[in-house]
């Protein structure tokens, strides 16, 4: 399917400079673009490829200031990766859809299922599950009883749902991610030994959370563990028993989150973020990767490190340990001074 600089600026609202009846078929990276194909420079590393791609079609920011003349016909937008975003989101509702209940899959008799769902192959309904229109649910994928899954979600291969947990409405979840597995709750006996502590409660997946491949979300001791609306959790998160994630937050790969910790709204964690568990991690909070949470941070904060403290004085102690060899050379020379001008007053 082709598209018009003229149909893509007026899509985005964007404007035209260079042959409106440009036409591209394709996406492409800037650096490795082809006659064909439309890309976008948002990111001012990669400011130098518009003047060498090959692509048809360039989104750039309002705001840019070229240098010299460029080939493509551009298409200026006032945030042009986020234009982007509405440009394959568009074209991805014209890519064919799965429908339909393919064999073999069990279905339980009480289990409900609204209209144009997909279930694939070897997938596995329970008892009382309640699902919404719209929904695809990928091959090998595992809904257990009373889960509920609201309208427009998408499952793929391999997901396992387990027991009580709900789904809201929009949500995306990869390949291996598990929901509703037992928290990590165990006590310590008199005798040394561990105990298994049963873990009653459930998962509550709020509308427009998407979830990346081979994530874990535990479900609660008692009550409820909540990823609340609109949050983005990228690949080989877990998150503890009992914890709230708050709205529109994003945890990025490998963050690990210890049970009954809350973390508030637009909350940004960088990857292999490790936090403790009762802690509260309050609304606005940027953690940078790598960085150990040990305890409480209020709103508004952007820390890193391990244990992390203020980002600023972070970034000032990193550069000064780089300099820790020079002054250690300069100090034990200074030592030798000192040590001599007393060896010559005595």
């Amino acid at each position: 399917m082709e598209f018009s600089a003229r149909q893509i600026a007026d899509f985005l609202g964007g404007k035209i400079e260079g042959n409106e009846d440009q036409l591209v078929s394709t996406f492409s990276k800037i650096e490795e673009a082809k006659q064909g194909s439309l890309t976008f420079l948002y990111n001012p590393k990669y400011s130098e490829f518009i003047y060498t791609t090959q692509a048809s079609i360039v989104l750039i920011n309002d705001s840019l200031e070229l240098k010299k003349h460029v080939a493509p016909t551009l298409v200026r937008v006032p945030n042009a990766y986020e234009a982007l975003a509405k440009l394959l989101q568009l074209y991805d509702q014209y890519r064919p859809k799965k429908s339909g209940i393919q064999q073999p899959s069990a279905i339980h008799a009480t289990a409900s299922l609204g209209d144009d769902v997909y279930v694939g192959t070897f997938v596995s309904i329970g008892e009382n599950v309640k699902i919404g229109k719209n929904v695809k649910i990928h091959p090998n994928t595992t809904i257990a009883d009373n889960v509920s899954i609201g309208d427009d979600c998408i499952l793929y291969s391999g997901v396992h749902i387990y027991e009580g947990t709900r789904i809201g409405k929009r949500c995306i979840i990869h390949s291996g991610a598990v929901l509703g597995a037992d928290g990590f709750g165990f006590a310590e006996m008199t005798s040394g030994s561990y105990t298994k502590i049963p873990q009653i409660g459930i998962v509550i997946v709020e509308d427009d959370v998407e979830i990346g491949a081979n994530t874990a979300i535990d479900r609660s001791t008692m009550g409820s563990t909540v990823i609340k609306s609109g949050t983005k959790i990228d690949n080989l998160v877990q998150i503890g028993h009992n914890v709230e994630v708050g709205e529109h937050t994003v945890l990025c790969g490998q963050v690990g989150i210890a049970g009954s910790t809350k973390v508030g709204n637009n909350v940004v964690m960088g990857g292999q973020v490790g936090v403790s568990g009762h802690i509260k991690i309050g609304d606005n909070v940027k953690i940078g990767a790598q960085s150990g949470i040990p305890a409480s941070i209020k709103d508004n904060h952007l820390v890193m490190g391990s244990p992390a403290y203020d980002a600023r004085d972070y970034q000032r102690a990193a550069i000064v340990s780089k300099k820790l060899p020079d002054m250690y050379k300069t100090l034990h020379a200074l030592e030798k001074k000192v040590n001599q001008l007393l060896k010559d007053k005595e």
